[in-house]
């Protein structure tokens, strides 16, 4: 198998194990849970992010004799200092339901659910209370391109890192590509995402301190400077011309875009300040 058929392997696994971990961690994933409450199983996952065209569903499976099981939604909107309000599960084909109320783009609830059969009580969170942000609805399309814009990106970072520790050919064109992909799927495509989901196109550095936005602001910055490096004129002299120009710059903008893709998506993003109606980070 050609060395490089074996690189792009590489890169792909990596960038799956990547797509895998944003997919499992951050705070807008659904807290999925299993749990015994007497003799009665009880599954489900609590919502973390949700439309502002609908009210955000709890539901509650139960695997047992469901008619002794009685629970409670506890809520109230986050962050602040809001009495909490309790909300009845209704049984429902074999699950608990109930609805908590849409809130404002960035708006945010807090709430925990808590059941009880046969004296058997349980929590859930068990720990802390689930936070759900509610978001406008971006177009299906958008959000497609989006997407596999960034995880391309990532795909074509890391191949251009491991051309550059090969000293590759390709090296050139292969970061001009990288920089396109996350050019376009998070500069271009990025902020178009935000205005849809939070009425804001841009709330990094200096507007704001999105850690989204501003991770992908230095993920660019890094690019840009691989790409102009690349292309700059090979040194001369015995020493220099063992060297690629640019060839580090390249390793490091891979390094930096692996960091970044591991640090969990809408971390510290925007929340509604429900004193006054703007939007912070946090």
């Amino acid at each position: 198998m050609r060395k490089s058929t074996v690189l792009w392997i590489v890169a792909f696994l990596i960038t799956l194990g990547s797509a895998f971990w944003q997919k499992t961690t951050g705070p807008t994933y659904p807290i999925r849970f299993g749990e015994q409450l007497g003799q009665v199983e009880i599954k489900g996952k609590l919502l973390r992010t949700h439309s502002i065209n609908g009210d955000l569903p709890v539901r509650i499976e139960i695997n047992g004799s469901s008619d002794r099981v009685t629970g409670e939604v506890v809520w109230r909107r986050y962050p602040t200092n809001d009495e909490w309000s309790r909300q009845a599960l209704v049984l429902e084909q074999g699950e608990l339901r109930t609805t908590l109320p849409a809130q404002p783009a960035a708006g945010k609830l807090e709430y925990r659910v808590e059941l009880e059969a046969a004296g058997a009580q349980l929590v859930l969170p068990a720990d802390e209370t689930a936070v759900a942000r509610f978001k406008g609805d971006v177009p299906v399309a958008v959000l497609i391109v989006h997407v596999a814009c960034m995880f391309l990106g990532m795909l074509w970072s890391l191949r251009t890192g491991f051309e550059a520790f090969a000293r590759g050919p390709a090296l050139r064109r292969q970061a001009l590509v990288t920089l396109l992909l996350i050019g376009v799927g998070g500069l271009l495509l990025g902020p178009v995402v935000q205005k849809y989901a939070f009425d804001a196109y841009w709330t990094g550095w200096p507007l704001g301190e999105d850690l989204t936005d501003n991770k992908l602001a230095v993920a660019v910055l890094f690019w840009v400077i691989a790409v102009v490096r690349t292309r700059a004129r090979p040194s001369q002299g015995k020493l220099a011309s063992r060297c690629t120009p640019g060839r580090w710059w390249a390793v490091a903008a891979m390094v930096v875009t692996l960091v970044i893709f591991a640090i969990p998506h809408s971390l510290h993003g925007s929340t509604l300040d429900y004193e006054t109606m703007e939007h912070v980070q946090g």
